[in-house]
């Protein structure tokens, strides 16, 4: 059966063909979507993880369980899941394991573009990388035929580019039916102390040698014999692009890229008469063919930022002395106002920024919605790192005595969770003068309004316990600690200014649903009045897209706002801002009824 598929969508199926009962991930674009699609899938289970980390942990649980099993996280996930993922290459496995790192060049929606191709290397685990949705679909089980036959956990690699564009893929309907194996104790295999380590590392390098001579007549490696005059060695999304534009090229497209088949490439190579290396972010593939002694080209063409679109590569191309069979062309843009990402109308972080705004502070962000909050009008986010590094930012800060001003750190509740907790020990463990503000909308909601351990469900819908954040707080240290609704201007400003006077760590929840999940939230909405306005534009500094200015202008010149009715959702940030007071809810007429 045919169905069109993303690279996300295809994983999933692939995984519940190849016979695979437990999946595990923490939420990040662009991996998202595998997860959510594998819960809906018969006979498995699924779930979201706090973090990272603790996904790779019961994931190798669930493998030692002899269970298929397959974790799913974007490229900066695997930086979380490093410490457990460095060792299991030397346990292995007893159920097939396969790591999904979904990386993404370009930065779409991430704060690095890290190429994990080199983490797989440095872990010592075979990789996978498919070139569009019907490869994401049959490497999964390939991979976990490699991981059970080579005793080794698999990363399948891809990129934003294959997780969301959309391609037919053939579709088994039914599952392999796998029996599972059960766990039996071995401890010269997983008790990883200095005296079954050593040897297993020495074990850990035959192992991969033996991936590495499979390599040589793998299945997942394509030798495309046409003109000799030029090979391209290439691999994932990019052999699409350039098998386009060098249509009469010789391809050797790669697979399974670690480890490399070494026989495989020195006899391409002296088949053709120049070699060129076509792949995305780091010379990956290109160090290692020249370390083989073998002369080639690549990354000074096409260079380490980024994603080598169609348009980049033809380029590229030109400059190594090639014709491109087209030169892909974009249709130049109309005209348009420039639309920067903004928070939500309604959204409950633009209070909390908007009161921080007016009270004075260094603010250290984290990774979610509010990290928008750097850009204008509201410019009060003045640092964003990784998943859970705001409150240690601001306890570094704080101690080296480097801010004259309060000292801030926000972070959402399912990052809190993911690894916000540690941070706040720290701050509570070294009393740091510091405030730190929990936003909770009670959602994962950058990545799309997924479940986490504060929201009372789990990713297969059933009810779960809800982990209560104040307690946490508390139980860690935390003396000082409110818990409001930050739609409450007032109330958090009064807070906010409390928090700053306190001689160690203060703790405050801004507690307010997200605006789009799990349903819209909608209430009346505000109107401005054009006799009140004054154009001073106090209330556009909130940033809200719901807030427009009109070609009527004050007594001052200045023009006036109005606000749409179809985005505003009534949340007050505007009114509490407005000094002539202009923006109000409208007066409802009573309806007499006969």
């Amino acid at each position: 059966m045919k169905k069109l598929l993303s690279g996300d969508e295809a994983i999933a199926y692939g995984a519940w063909r190849a016979g695979v009962k437990f999946a595990t991930a923490y939420p990040g674009t662009p991996s998202t979507e595998i997860l959510e699609a594998f819960a809906r899938l018969p006979g498995i289970y699924a779930e979201w993880a706090p973090n990272e980390k603790v996904a790779v942990e019961v994931g190798i649980g669930s493998s030692m369980a002899g269970a298929r099993t397959l974790v799913a996280m974007k490229h900066v996930g695997v930086n979380v899941a490093a410490d457990p993922l460095m060792t299991f290459t030397y346990t292995g496995v007893n159920g097939g394991f396969i790591l999904i790192s979904a990386d993404d060049p370009e930065m779409h929606s991430s704060q690095n573009e890290q190429d994990n191709r080199i983490f797989a290397r440095f872990a010592g685990m075979p990789l996978l990388e498919p070139a569009d949705s019907q490869e994401a679909y049959d490497y999964v089980e390939y991979g976990l035929e490699l991981s059970e036959k080579h005793d080794l956990p698999v990363m399948v690699r891809f990129t934003t580019r294959l997780a969301h564009s959309k391609t037919l893929v053939n579709v088994e309907e039914k599952a392999l039916d796998k029996e599972l194996r059960g766990f039996k104790r071995d401890i010269k295999k997983y008790v990883m102390m200095p005296i079954y380590a050593i040897p297993r590392h020495k074990d850990l390098l035959k192992r991969l040698a033996d991936v590495q001579a499979e390599a040589e007549t793998s299945p997942m490696q394509t030798v495309e014999m046409q003109d000799t005059d030029l090979g391209v060695i290439t691999s994932g999304v990019p052999y699409q692009y350039v098998r386009e534009l060098l249509p009469d090229a010789s391809f050797l497209k790669l697979g399974l890229t670690h480890p490399l088949p070494e026989k495989m490439i020195r006899r391409f190579a002296g088949e053709v008469k120049r070699v060129l290396i076509i792949e995305e972010l780091e010379p990956f593939l290109e160090e290692q063919i020249k370390a083989l002694g073998i002369e080639c080209t690549g990354k000074e063409f096409t260079g380490r930022l980024g994603e080598l679109t169609p348009e980049r590569l033809a380029v590229a191309l030109e400059k190594a002395g090639l014709k491109p069979s087209f030169h892909p062309v974009k249709t130049p843009p109309l005209p348009a106002l420039s639309r920067p990402p903004v928070l939500c109308p309604g959204c409950s972080h633009r209070a909390t920024f908007t009161a921080l705004k007016k009270t004075g502070a260094h603010v250290f962000g984290d990774i979610g919605c509010y990290t928008l909050a750097a850009l204008p009008p509201l410019e009060m986010v003045h640092s964003c790192v990784c998943m859970g590094a705001s409150i240690g930012n601001a306890v570094g800060v704080a101690k080296a005595g480097g801010s004259q001003k309060p000292v801030v750190a926000v972070i959402g509740d399912s990052t809190f969770l993911h690894s916000g907790i540690t941070g706040l020990l720290e701050a509570v463990y070294n009393n740091a003068n510091v405030t730190v503000i929990i936003l909770d909308n009670t959602i994962t909601a950058m990545t799309g309004g997924q479940h986490h351990p504060g929201t009372g469900k789990t990713l297969m819908g059933t009810d779960a316990p809800k982990v209560d954040l104040e307690t946490i707080c508390k139980s860690v240290g935390i003396k000082h600690l409110w818990r409001l609704n930050p739609m409450k201007l007032n109330e958090l400003e009064t807070a906010l200014k409390d928090s700053y006077q306190i001689d160690g760590p203060a703790v405050i929840i801004a507690e307010y649903p997200c605006q789009l999940y799990p349903t819209r939230l909608k209430r009346i909405p505000m109107i401005v009045d054009p006799e009140l306005c004054n154009g001073c534009g106090a209330c556009l500094r909130v940033g809200c897209p719901a807030i427009l200015t009109t070609e009527e202008l004050s007594a001052e010149g200045l023009p006036k706002v109005t606000i749409d009715a179809d985005l505003c959702t009534g949340c007050e940030v505007c009114a509490w801002v407005c000094k002539p007071d202009a923006i109000k809810f409208p007066v409802l007429e009573e309806v007499e009824h006969d």
